[in-house]
């Protein structure tokens, strides 16, 4: 059974690239799949679902692009975005840097955060100026701030404890991750969480990704072994 599936939706630029538009409309029409694919999750019954929105690597795109990208994410997470939440029964909740993020936008974040909050169905992640590796050196760094301050025992550090203090820690861990466009890397995307995900690299720009392709990606997904470094169950 799939519980968690994280998407890296990758591609926007390229769509618009091969029909001679400029990449911001490429984004736009990247977050129109983003909406249809979260309605596709929900009629799926997917309990969970993580989409990587933009990465911290995504800061050293040209400004005019940030600036765009800062404006489309103010409307997708607006107050329309955050009625459809409601009436799907989508909780929504974002991992990543908000520091970095302009101070309207963490208004926005926090607003659909906390008009979601109860909801009961699709659990939702948005990652916003998110990154793998510097989620996992806050995690170290909030257990060296609980042994410094004489709460926790240094031997008593294990691989829990290091999950548990992850921005993703009331979460499991995905069991697929997606990739469109064509690549085929995980770039810097939950790298703890994703230890032993399966993988599916799509051709598909994201722009055209549709639910037939999710629900082939998991139909995909329900023909593997998983079998977590112990012998196939066919073996």
């Amino acid at each position: 059974m799939v519980r968690h599936v994280a998407i890296i939706m990758d591609g926007n630029g390229r769509w618009a690239a091969r029909r001679g538009l400029p990449r911001r409309v490429g984004h736009w029409r990247g977050a129109e799949a983003a909406r249809r694919i979260v309605r596709a999750a929900v009629e799926l019954e997917l309990p969970y679902l993580t989409l990587f929105a933009f990465s911290s690597e995504n800061w050293n795109r040209p400004v005019s692009e940030v600036v765009d990208l800062m404006g489309l994410l103010r409307r997708y997470l607006g107050d329309d975005y955050s009625q459809e939440m409601q009436r799907l029964d989508v909780r929504v909740r974002m991992i990543g840097d908000r520091s970095r993020l302009p101070a309207d936008l963490v208004r926005i974040v926090e607003r659909l955060e906390d008009a979601s909050a109860d909801h009961k169905g699709l659990q939702l992640t948005v990652a916003l100026s998110y990154g793998g590796r510097q989620e996992i050196v806050d995690s170290a760094r909030r257990l060296a701030q609980r042994v410094a301050a004489g709460e926790l025992d240094p031997t008593a550090i294990d691989e829990a404890a290091v999950a548990g203090s992850l921005e993703t820690a009331d979460l499991p861990h995905p069991d697929l991750l997606i990739r469109t466009g064509g690549e085929q890397r995980i770039s810097n995307f939950l790298l703890w969480q994703l230890a032993y995900a399966e993988l599916y690299f799509s051709d598909r720009l994201w722009p055209d990704f549709s639910h037939a392709d999710l629900a082939e990606a998991l139909s995909d997904y329900r023909q593997r072994d998983r079998r977590f470094g112990a012998l196939s169950s066919t073996a």
